[in-house]
């Protein structure tokens, strides 16, 4: 057993803006998540997207956001786990939680606070023959950065806003771009389709629609091609370095559904005054939690972290009164 103040379930950027927010407030976290990095959907999709609503940047990418998240988190020592999930929560004898991980891990915790937005995210796996043997090396669900492709020959399975705006970001870095899709038609933003047909037109994608993925050539985990099939049947072989399954991600609520709090479509109910769920000492915060009047945007999120944390300390210090002191005036560490 490990004991810690607050346990934040989701590394996502609302869970890591309530760690910081936390730390103001002089609270200690632990912090699960099933992805093995932070940054949730932001990372496992986006990374290299524009964000344009994040108060005082007009334009930050999804990564970047992430990496500053972290970075303004770390001044207060939080202990990560990831590729974990809650699986177990039972009440303690003093009032706290007994949060168990699928590592074996249990925390305990006067408080938890829940940021796990859609739930715990695995990717929507293509139905290939020996396709354990290059995942994670050659055949990707997410990209972390542009420039490891940089000069490799991909194909980009999906016809979503991943597949198109993955291709159009690779079309001048990458040797080749083929785009697989079972259909003509994307399900993608309509500019951004504007944007991937054109460079069809150009030569600077090969658009092969309507196929799908076939089977897997390559050796040690590294690929020489892939291979799709149209619609009657008839295969067709791509040479490729690297394969980007986008299917996108089965968000998995999980356990969270079992431990007996009020919830509605698939969401979290919360008090908005104060962020706490149905049971004592949990909160929620980011698209986890729901309440009238719910507002599905980053911003939304980040004020209902800072809700969370300083309700949290009360459960954390019953009794104790907490003063309100601007981060100005409070500081954090390490900070000049």
């Amino acid at each position: 057993m490990v004991e810690t103040d607050v346990v934040v379930v989701g590394a996502g950027p609302v869970g890591l803006f309530a760690v910081f927010q936390c730390g103001m407030v002089k609270l200690r976290c632990h912090v699960i998540d099933a992805l093995p990095h932070p940054g949730g959907q932001l990372t496992a999709l986006y990374p290299e997207k524009p964000i344009y609503d994040c108060p005082g940047h007009p334009s930050i990418l999804a990564a970047d956001l992430v990496d500053r998240l972290v970075a303004q988190a770390a001044p207060f020592d939080p202990v990560y786990h990831f590729g974990v999930t809650a699986t177990t929560l039972d009440p303690d004898s003093h009032g706290g939680w007994h949060l168990g991980l699928s590592d074996g891990t249990v925390l305990c915790a006067r408080a938890v606070i829940l940021a796990s937005g859609g739930g715990a995210f695995s990717p929507k796996r293509p139905p290939l023959p020996d396709l354990d043997q290059f995942e994670g090396r050659s055949v990707f669900y997410s990209v972390p950065r542009r420039d490891a492709l940089r000069g490799q020959r991909v194909v980009i399975a999906g016809g979503g806003d991943a597949a198109v705006d993955w291709a159009i970001s690779l079309a001048e870095s990458a040797a080749r771009v083929s785009v697989v899709h079972r259909r003509d038609r994307f399900r993608a933003a309509p500019m951004a389709e504007a944007t991937l047909r054109r460079l069809v037109a150009e030569g600077k994608i090969d658009l092969v629609a309507p196929a799908q993925l076939h089977g897997l050539e390559g050796q040690d985990g590294r690929l020489d091609a892939v291979v799709v099939a149209d619609l009657n049947g008839v295969t067709r072989r791509l040479p490729a370095d690297c394969l980007l399954a986008f299917f996108g991600l089965l968000g998995e609520i999980g356990p969270i559904a079992q431990w007996g709090l009020a919830m509605e479509a698939h969401a979290v109910v919360i008090d908005p005054a104060t962020g706490a769920c149905s049971r004592p000492g949990l909160f929620a915060c980011g698209d986890i939690c729901t309440y009238p009047g719910k507002l599905r945007l980053i911003l939304t999120g980040f004020a209902e972290a800072a809700r969370a944390a300083y309700s949290a300390y009360a459960a954390v210090h019953p009794g104790e009164a907490l003063h309100f002191v601007h981060s100005t005036t409070a500081g954090v560490p390490g900070a000049e």
